[in-house]
């Protein structure tokens, strides 16, 4: 799984939609719709409330344009949004999470390629699926600095600022979930293509 580096948009462009400017805004959520959609997406773990939060982070974004810190990375103050709405989200409703026949609305960026076959296709939503159910079995908070990392490869601080915590308190969910997830995919029941999608998500130290 190779991480997608999410870089910050070009300043002018936020300036003008820290100014109103309509035009400006759509090109930001144009730039950021995907990566916020996954996010919502793992953390909540299904993709009508996935939808529904990916929406509800850019409308808070778009409320909140004209006191953004230019100085912030804005992908951080971004992600921020998302994470803090799905965890507070998961809080009040007490979500049950994914079903095993769900699927994701949207292709993830990490799965795409320019001509997949139908048998890519399905692969692709296999492995994705199985991949999901792995996070379910952590924290939602875990989870979503997981997924910062590894899906977007967002560094200890950028993470640590986006959940408004420490960056020792995000190495150790990081280290705990990768622990957790290399001891799933050493279970005999772990399927080929976990093994083969897991690797990154449970290597490596901090």
């Amino acid at each position: 799984m190779t991480a997608t580096v999410l870089c910050d948009p070009d300043p002018i462009i936020i300036e003008h939609a820290r100014s109103g400017d309509h035009s400006a805004f759509s090109k930001l959520v144009e730039a950021y719709q995907t990566p916020v959609y996954n996010l919502c997406y793992r953390v909540l773990g299904n993709p009508h409330d996935a939808e529904e939060a990916a929406q509800e982070t850019f409308l808070r974004a778009y409320s909140r344009m004209d006191s953004y810190d230019p100085a912030r990375s804005f992908k951080t103050w971004l992600l921020s949004i998302a994470h803090h709405y799905c965890i507070d989200r998961l809080r009040r409703r007490r979500l049950n999470f994914l079903s095993l026949d769900d699927e994701p609305a949207l292709d993830t960026a990490m799965w795409r390629s320019s001509a997949p076959t139908p048998e890519d296709t399905a692969m692709r939503r296999e492995r994705d699926g199985e991949i999901q159910m792995l996070l379910e079995l952590l924290p939602p908070k875990d989870r979503s600095a997981l997924v910062m990392r590894y899906w977007y490869d967002l560094s200890y601080d950028e993470i640590a600022q986006a959940t408004a915590t420490t960056v020792s308190a995000v190495k150790s969910r990081l280290h705990r979930a990768r622990e957790a997830l290399a001891v799933e995919v050493s279970q005999p029941g772990a399927t080929w293509s976990l093994r083969a999608a897991a690797p990154r998500l449970s290597a490596a130290a901090v």
